[in-house]
């Protein structure tokens, strides 16, 4: 029956709606405590040290690469996962856990290694080499900046190894539809991180407040305990160390690292683009940087929901092409897309509503950083957010639905093109040479999300009508 009465679409029957709430939800619930550990220490330093708060934002330049990569490469874990169980093969998975934990540990030494060694040289070069001169009154020492940022990120590095095998259960379980179990593990992470950021920036219970540093080691020292949390769980309540009977299809290997190489590029495109604004916002001013940082940051609080109904639909268009349905592949893209656009304009209606509730949480009112009012600053940027934020989600759920096809390359093409070829000089011509400081900055990020947003939606439905069309020839 292709249509429900009062001409209500295929793809919104009630059953699949509520499946796509019972896998988004929670997995919504999870994304968002990553995002809240960094919403957390933004907070937290604005209380306490709100001048070092660009250290923190500067630091995820190659962080944030170096976790997008992870990302994408270990997505592989639970595409094929999600394939086995769509077929109620899902005993057979712990190959697909145990390949992608190797990988995970690999490559998460692979890249603490180069983040840890090449922090030095990569700060001083963008910050004393290469940043423009500008007539900011605020804008601080260049070495001193490179300097703090640099040893900042040092730190981070260290919990690369354990985010990566992070990663991996979290892929596992959630495939396997224990999503609920990454949640309130993701959530005694982010109430560990506070406990540490409260006793290492705010000077709780006897400690040395250390600023940035607090903060770095806090986000280190939670992730590997969650981690730690995270693996016990997989190796006791799934198949992970089960062997099939049964051979893996020659090409598996390739597969599970394929599907995820392009969501790898698109996420070193996307983070590391918009972390590249961070760097273009501190070459205006510190206080430039701290204002839009902390819109971004409720920014990328919203993208948390997105990316809950992006995972769902990925899970569920996988399922459906695992047992080879043009129909269910279809109707689950289409209702993600639904999804994402009514979650974006709720987002948006609040955001817009509460925007000096909103930067009153992340600042004191009266925070102020060399001349500038803090918390009024953010509340203006915070109604461009909220238009932005929803061709974020556009992209984030149009690209997972197109991956979960094996459409690979693609998406990653159009992520390149609309954060460095738009994105970043739109953010440099507004900010800097047009003088537009961080409302130039986020009219820039508007830009490239729009574009991203409106081309991956596009080429999701031309897919779908595609596949339509080749199922009736």
């Amino acid at each position: 029956m292709r249509m429900f009465r009062l001409g209500w679409p295929a793809w919104a029957r009630p059953a699949d709606i509520g499946d796509l709430l019972r896998l988004s939800v929670p997995i919504a619930f999870t994304r968002m405590s990553q995002m809240l550990m960094g919403v957390t220490d933004a907070i937290v330093l604005g209380q306490f040290a709100p001048g070092e708060l660009p250290y923190i934002l500067n630091s995820w330049l190659p962080m944030g690469v170096s976790l997008g990569l992870g990302i994408g490469i270990l997505l592989g874990v639970q595409v094929l996962t999600s394939e086995l169980l769509g077929i109620g093969r899902e005993g057979e998975s712990g190959r697909i856990f145990r390949r992608g934990f190797v990988t995970s540990l690999v490559l998460g030494v692979v890249l603490m290694a180069v983040v840890y060694f090449s922090a030095g040289a990569l700060f001083h070069w963008l910050f004393v080499d290469i940043a423009p001169k500008t007539e900011a009154v605020d804008q601080a020492d260049p070495e001193l900046v490179a300097s703090s940022v640099a040893h900042v990120t040092r730190i981070l590095s260290l919990g690369l190894v354990g985010f990566m095998i992070s990663t991996v259960c979290s892929y596992y379980l959630e495939a396997l539809r224990r999503p609920l179990l990454v949640t309130a593990v993701m959530y005694f992470g982010v109430f560990l991180n506070l406990g540490i950021d409260l006793a290492l920036v705010g000077g709780f219970w006897g400690f040395e407040p250390m600023g940035a540093e607090g903060v770095a080691w806090a986000t280190t020292g939670s992730r590997w305990a969650l981690t730690l949390v995270m693996l016990v769980l997989v190796l006791i309540l799934t198949p992970a160390l089960t062997r099939s009977t049964r051979k893996a299809a020659p090409n598996e290997a390739r597969r599970q690292l394929s599907v995820g190489s392009g969501t790898a590029i698109s996420n070193i495109a996307e983070w590391g683009g918009f972390n590249l604004t961070y760097i273009i916002a501190t070459w205006i001013s510190l206080a430039a940087n701290t204002v839009y940082g902390y819109a971004i940051q409720m920014m990328g609080l919203c993208f948390m929901f997105y990316l809950g109904i992006a995972s769902a639909t990925s899970v569920r268009v996988a399922e459906a092409y695992g047992r080879g349905n043009v129909a269910e592949i279809r109707d689950a893209g289409r209702l993600g897309v639904a999804a994402t656009v009514l979650m974006g304009v709720i987002l948006g209606v609040l955001v817009v509503l509460f925007n000096h509730t909103l930067a009153g949480l992340l600042v004191r009112d009266s925070a102020v950083l060399n001349g500038v009012q803090l918390a009024p600053a953010i509340a203006g940027l915070l109604a461009y957010a909220a238009v932005a934020t929803l061709f974020d989600g556009l992209q984030a759920t149009s690209s997972f639905a197109l991956r979960a096809q094996e459409v690979i390359w693609s998406p990653s093409v159009i992520h390149i093109g609309s954060f460095f070829l738009v994105m970043i000089p739109a953010c440099y011509w507004l900010g800097i040479v047009r003088e537009g400081g961080a409302t130039g900055m986020m009219l820039g990020v508007m830009l490239g999300v729009f574009t991203a947003g409106s081309l991956q939606t596009i080429l999701l439905e031309w897919k779908t009508a595609r596949q339509a069309s080749q199922r009736a020839a």
